[in-house]
């Protein structure tokens, strides 16, 4: 299925509203991506980081109306919104949870169904496209998201069903994990810093833009640091699709050398993204679960790492 065209509905993730006339200046010094890069035609991944840098949430955010919508796994809206809360209260900002005023669906190799509701999205990843109350992404190169308000959901499904497949949830996280863009989700708060799930790679981090919370910690480590562990693309025989969070090992290791980000099933045994040691993942051996449990074979990322072209942003 995921090599073929489809749609399916991304009913792992929520939507975070932040509305009012402070919203993006409220924003700006709270998440790690640049607000003044977002506009009517432009998204951009982010993430929102406690002082020490560690991520408590990943998302796409984008313009909607009189503020900004995030996008992010469900189980990560509530806490995120009562963190962000807190710092809101001088704040011309309202923070809502809006995931039950939205559906959203991910479409890969749909951009024809797209052009016959109207959208004719462009190619270049992160564009934004808007017609007749629908809202279109480009989050990967075949991949794209489309919104609209939660009472189309139905009228929605039918136009998309009738030119594509529908697809499966698992067949949307192979083409995000393809596509090397990892992601944060309940069982992974708070245990990453964003260059560990090359956040920075894909455009998710700004190093330009100023102070924000995390911000000293993530720069020092884009600067000075030598960052230890970093996103890998892996395979493994099998059938089990490993939970986000999941340790792993090597035999030369005494304990867990990363955790999985996110994992999917392929049509031959499961493909994923983990957080590494490097020094592990030179040595060749990583094993799931436990240091004699199953192989894992590397793959290759869809982009290099290149930290001065991350420094530009």
């Amino acid at each position: 299925m995921a090599d073929s065209a489809f749609f399916c509905p991304l009913s792992h993730e929520g939507v975070l509203a932040v509305r009012g006339v402070d919203a993006s200046k409220f924003l700006q010094g709270q998440l790690t991506c640049n607000m003044d890069y977002l506009s009517e035609a432009k998204a951009t991944l982010g993430a929102r980081c406690t002082q020490k840098g560690r991520m408590q949430s990943s998302f796409r955010i984008l313009f909607e109306g009189d503020g900004v919508v995030l996008a992010m796994a469900s189980e990560l809206v509530e806490p995120q919104l009562l963190d962000l809360k807190k710092y809101a209260v001088f704040s011309k900002s309202k923070l809502t949870d809006e995931s039950a005023s939205w559906v959203r669906f991910g479409l890969d190799g749909g951009d024809g169904a797209l052009m016959s509701l109207g959208l004719d999205l462009p190619q270049d990843t992160d564009s934004v496209v808007r017609a007749n109350d629908l809202i279109a992404i480009r989050v990967s190169p075949s991949r794209s998201e489309l919104w609209a308000k939660a009472d189309h959901a139905d009228e929605l499904h039918n136009r998309l069903a009738a030119q594509l497949t529908q697809g499966t949830l698992n067949d949307w996280l192979l083409g995000q994990i393809r596509a090397g863009i990892g992601q944060v989700f309940g069982q992974t708060r708070e245990e990453f810093i964003p260059q560990m799930i090359n956040l920075q790679a894909v455009g998710g981090v700004s190093f330009r833009k100023g102070c924000y919370t995390g911000q000293e910690i993530v720069a020092r480590m884009q600067y000075l640091g030598k960052l230890k562990r970093r996103l890998y693309r892996l395979s493994l025989s099998g059938e089990d699709v490993p939970a986000p969070g999941v340790e792993l090992f090597s035999p030369v290791h005494a304990s867990s050398v990363g955790n999985v980000v996110v994992a999917a099933r392929a049509s031959a045994g499961i493909e994923l993204l983990a957080v590494l040691q490097a020094d592990a993942v030179e040595n060749g051996d990583i094993r799931l679960g436990s240091s004699d449990g199953a192989a894992l074979q590397l793959g290759e990322l869809p982009y290099t790492l290149d930290a001065k072209l991350e420094t530009q942003r």
